[in-house]
């Protein structure tokens, strides 16, 4: 990862420095050139003259016109509602209702038992880190050739 940021930095900068070169040989060039002719200068244009609008015409006032009142006219009575005979229901019978059997259900089938597994134990996780001499033997320091 380290690398390739590093790799893409040397590439960024190997490209801006050969834009860099392009540049500067393009100003050089621009500096051995001869100026231009100078520009030549435009007419100027005439003012045009300020347009007078005629006034707005007033806008006139209508008459309110008078509505005639509404003719009241005298509604017919309204009909009555007529009145319907009252209707009696016969009484309803008092026999019993007749009781039902009850149902028997058969009995529901036993689930089989699932035997009992024993697991093996899970392997111990180590909690402390091993020294580097016991993994590398080769840089672990040479033995001392004086004793203390």
């Amino acid at each position: 990862m380290a690398t390739s940021k590093h790799s893409f930095a040397l590439t960024l900068i190997v490209a801006l420095a050969m834009s860099c070169i392009d540049v500067n040989l393009s100003a050089r060039h621009l500096l051995d050139t001869p100026a231009p002719p100078p520009v030549p200068t435009l007419p100027s244009i005439l003012p045009l003259p300020k347009a007078t609008l005629p006034p707005l015409p007033s806008v006139p006032t209508l008459p309110k016109p008078t509505l005639p009142p509404l003719p009241t006219a005298q509604l017919p009575p309204q009909p009555t509602v007529p009145t319907l005979p009252q209707f009696t229901s016969p009484p309803l019978p008092s026999t019993p209702l007749p009781t039902l059997p009850k149902p028997t259900l058969p009995p529901l089938p036993t689930m089989p038992t699932v035997p009992q597994v024993a697991l093996p134990p899970l392997p111990s996780i180590p909690t402390t880190i091993p020294s580097i001499s016991t993994i590398f033997p080769f840089l672990s320091p040479p033995p001392s050739t004086t004793s203390p």
